[in-house]
This record gives C-alpha cells, sequence and structure tokens, in this order.
C-alpha cells in the first residue's frame, strides 16, 4: 500500500522561506560588519519562531539567539564611550556566538522531523 501525500500537505509543512533566509543572513551580517542591519532577520527568527507551530522546535534557540544577538547590542547602547558602529564595538567572542547560535537554528531547522 503506497501513501501519497498531496502537493497541499507537503507545501503545509514545509519551512517558511523568510525564514530561513533570515536565518541564514545574521552570521553573514554580523562576521560581514554589519551588525546593527542584522536586527531585521534577528527578530524575524525570533517573531517566527514563537507564532508559527511548525517552528516550535526552534523555539528556544530562536531566543537563545535573540539573548546573544541583544547583548552586544545593549552593551553598545550603555556604554558611553563606545564605538560609532555596533560592529566596531562587539567583541569577537560575541560575533562567533552569535553566528553558532544562527547556525545552531538552521540546523534543528533541517534535523526537524516533518
Amino acid at each position: 500500500m503506497t501513501t501519497s501525500s498531496s502537493p497541499a500537505t507537503v507545501t503545509a509543512r514545509r519551512i517558511p522561506r523568510y525564514f530561513l533566509i533570515s536565518a541564514w543572513s545574521i552570521p553573514v551580517l554580523v562576521v560581514g560588519q554589519f551588525a546593527m542591519l542584522a536586527i531585521i532577520p534577528v527578530v524575524l527568527v525570533l517573531a517566527g519562531s514563537l507564532r508559527d507551530a511548525r517552528l516550535r522546535t526552534v523555539r528556544r534557540w530562536a531566543i537563545a539567539l535573540g539573548v546573544v544577538y541583544a547583548t552586544p547590542l545593549a552593551i553598545w547602547l550603555i556604554r558611553p564611550d563606545g564605538a560609532k558602529s555596533v560592529s566596531k564595538d562587539i567583541n569577537p567572542i560575541l560575533v562567533a556566538l552569535i553566528a553558532m547560535a544562527a547556525a545552531i537554528v538552521l540546523v534543528r531547522t533541517h534535523r526537524r522531523k516533518i
């Protein structure tokens, strides 16, 4: 007996394209010295994981990504002698943590059971 899934069920379970593009762009933007611009994909990943039931498995990691990204942003805003840009002021360890958190979100997204 073969079970064939209709195109409607296959597309209903797919990962949203905006989520994948945003998750891939976060490490690219942060490592490429566009850390302030990375706020847009971070918010999209965080909001997408909180609102979309299909992304329930990556919710914790998306929240962790948001916290890790918000840390250098808050430090940059609070410090009175900070650099003119977040990218110039961010610690390389935090850049690595942001890239690692985004990579974990991507891996967990692709490894989830469909």
